[in-house]
């Protein structure tokens, strides 16, 4: 194994992944700082939730190394990498995954008090992410309840409660409207300026692109280049694509 560089939170070489036989992921290599919104797109299909998924523990590569923080998360035990992504990261998917018998903040809550967190920090924590998220009046009703969008904006609110040192985001706003959308990403991506959380945002769409520091795309399972945006400055952190 080759170490990572010193100043990527995430770093990640050569992955491979298949899908019943068919290529996900072919070689695809990349760093990201710590504080760095970093878009994976690509069209569907293309590799971006099975690269977040290599990324975050989720599933191991056939191939390559995934490092964070100076530790190989491709050598991890199962019960290793389920407690990294319960105490380091956090996961937004295009669909909510909340618990139908709990009430949106319960739900909200429930990662900082599976982490011990008192049931009262936890339950003014989640509270406070929703009435963020502009989700504070369904608080105390159940997911049936709720129409599509607020159950996604509850999911990002369980997502960010944590204040997670790395979050993942596969198409979050997929459920929404598009002025919705916006203003939801914009909430996710100040939180993350603000609190230094590193994101990695996969999409298809080029506005959402357009909020990230930088723009990494995929295709067909491979890297096809790297672009700064939002006046991104130094090496390039994506140089490992091949």
């Amino acid at each position: 194994m080759v170490a990572p560089p010193d100043n990527d939170v995430l770093w990640a070489r050569a992955l491979h992944h298949s899908h019943n036989g068919s290529p996900a992921l072919q070689g695809v290599s990349l760093g990201v700082r710590e504080g760095e919104i970093l878009a994976v797109s690509g069209p569907r299909g293309s590799g971006k939730t099975t690269l977040l998924r290599c990324l975050s523990g989720r599933l191991v590569p056939r191939e390559g190394e995934v490092w964070f923080n100076s530790a190989p998360v491709h050598t991890m035990t199962p019960l290793q990498r389920e407690r990294l992504r319960r105490d380091r990261f956090g996961w937004i998917g295009p669909k909510p995954g909340l618990v139908p018998e709990l009430t949106a903040w319960e739900n909200t809550a429930l990662p900082l008090m599976l982490r011990g967190t008192s049931r009262r920090a936890a339950k003014a924590a989640a509270l406070d992410w929703l009435e963020r998220l502009d989700a504070g009046d369904c608080a105390r009703l159940r997911p049936r309840a709720l129409p599509q969008a607020q159950r996604q904006r509850v999911a990002i609110a369980r997502a960010l409660v944590t204040m997670p040192s790395l979050l993942f985001a596969d198409e979050p706003t997929a459920p929404l409207h598009r002025a919705d959308g916006a203003q939801v990403l914009r909430t996710l991506t100040a939180a993350a300026r603000s609190h230094r959380i590193t994101v990695l945002l996969a999409t298809h769409d080029p506005e959402v692109a357009a909020l990230a520091d930088r723009t990494a795309h995929l295709l067909d399972g491979r890297r096809i280049n790297s672009v700064h945006l939002n006046g991104a400055e130094g090496r390039d952190a994506c140089s490992l694509s091949v």
